[in-house]
């Protein structure tokens, strides 16, 4: 099982997901900004399995947080989530950097298996 930190400014989707990932005895953290999860990071030395991370927060986005994170831990695994188009379109770019783009909404089945796959990656 991995060592999973959830990034999301809506505690709604934030919890959604921290719990699923729970559910498959994941142990799991969680951050409600971009800049609070790089923090977060950067105190447990990079040591996360997954970040996962909605794109578009109010301080820093998913993006720039990944971007600063590979920085410092370049074998970091992202996946980012995001329910915006453009957004999405936006880390296309970041191939480097991130496993994937999970589409929101998505369903409990969906998340898992999008994390799984990445943890496998």
């Amino acid at each position: 099982m991995g060592y999973i930190l959830v990034v999301d400014d809506d505690p709604s989707v934030r919890t959604f997901t921290a719990r699923a990932l729970k559910i498959d005895g994941h142990t799991v953290d969680e951050a409600d900004d971009g800049d609070v999860a790089l923090e977060t990071i950067v105190e447990n030395e990079g040591a996360y399995d997954l970040i996962v991370s909605d794109i578009r927060m109010p301080a820093m986005d998913g993006i720039e947080m990944a971007k600063n994170a590979a920085k410092d831990f370049p074998a970091l695994k992202i996946l980012l989530m995001t329910g915006y188009a453009e957004q999405r379109e936006r880390a296309e770019d970041l191939e480097k950097i991130i496993i994937d783009v999970v589409p929101k909404p998505f369903s409990l089945s969906h998340i898992r298996e999008a994390v799984s796959n990445a943890l496998a990656a």
